[in-house]
């Protein structure tokens, strides 16, 4: 009779191990698969996010799209001399960003003028600091130049070419 009573016992542990081992792999292995798949669903759109931002950031470079984010760069010698580190500077025609830099203790600007010489826009005066102007800008030849006076006589000024 013990033995009976062992052999059903151990009858009893067996189905019941496994039925909490089925039940619980099938949902470990569900759960595991439906991990998976929401991450390769969201590594699918994060990939399209991706190559959507990075078209985005192509047409703006290549100024394709209206508004494009075109730049350029100016900085004042730092030194303090009455010159700029580089005579010309080219950028894509639109809404383009002249980012201006003087670290030196001397004020200086960044203006921008067409051929007929009408000044288009530009920076504030700035001393040791960092500056950013918005202008629209077409294809064409412009030329880039510090207001302060007397600071453009003494060569402050360059050519900037928008494509």
């Amino acid at each position: 009779m013990k033995k009976l009573i062992t052999l059903f016992a151990l009858l009893l542990a067996a189905l019941a191990l496994a039925a909490c081992g089925s039940d619980s792999s099938t949902t470990e292995a569900t759960g595991a698969a439906g991990a998976v798949e929401e991450a390769e669903d969201k590594a699918e759109e994060a990939g399209e996010d991706v190559e959507e931002k990075a078209e985005e950031v192509q047409k703006d470079a290549e100024g394709d799209s209206a508004g494009s984010a075109a730049s350029f760069d100016v900085e004042a010698d730092p030194g303090g001399n009455l010159a700029f580190t580089s005579d010309s500077a080219s950028a894509n025609a639109g809404n383009v960003t002249v980012n201006f830099t003087n670290s030196s203790p001397v004020p200086h600007d960044v203006r921008i003028e067409d051929k007929g010489g009408e000044d288009i826009g530009g920076t504030e005066v700035i001393t040791e600091s960092n500056e950013s102007a918005k202008v629209e800008l077409e294809p064409g030849s412009y030329t880039f130049f510090c207001s302060v006076p007397g600071h453009r006589q003494a060569g402050m000024e360059g050519t900037l070419t928008v494509k």
